[in-house]
């Protein structure tokens, strides 16, 4: 398994939802609806209080893919300001925002919706478009350590 799988798998079970606007609450997370222009989201830390950015004027399923997608970095790189890191440096932040997206597919599209005992009618596109998880990152989700789905 996966450290970014554990990582989620943990969350889920501690806070009993894999809902990450729910789970950025329990964690004390401020989540704060704005007006972003082009972006979707970003993460911050102000005063030690860390917060989740999201762009006001996305429809709700991307919302909840970049509440997703923010809360991986806030989980797994709290200290680190990526907005900052893009703008004013020539640190490549593309690791840091694969693990975030990794970390979303693996919250949003957990293991149990692919089981073959799985009684519901979704199909994995219904269930990606329900989660707002973008069809191009479906190669990140992985399961008993092997990449569900490959174009």
């Amino acid at each position: 398994m996966s450290s970014i799988k554990s990582i989620v798998n943990q969350l889920v079970k501690k806070y009993g939802t894999n809902d990450p606007f729910k789970i950025a609450k329990y964690m004390g997370i401020l989540i704060v609806f704005e007006p972003l222009g082009n972006a979707l989201g970003y993460y911050s830390k102000h005063f030690r209080v860390p917060i989740i950015h999201i762009n006001q004027d996305a429809d709700l399923k991307t919302q909840i893919f970049i509440c997703g997608h923010e809360l991986g970095h806030a989980v797994q790189h709290p200290d680190t300001n990526t907005s900052f890191l893009k703008i004013h440096t020539l640190f490549s932040t593309d690791k840091l925002e694969i693990e975030a997206n990794t970390f979303a597919v693996e919250l949003l599209l957990p293991d149990e919706l692919f089981a073959e005992k799985n009684d519901s009618c979704f199909t994995i596109f219904d269930a990606i478009k329900e989660n707002g998880v973008p069809e191009e990152l479906l190669s990140l989700k992985s399961i008993d350590g092997k990449n569900f789905y490959k174009k």
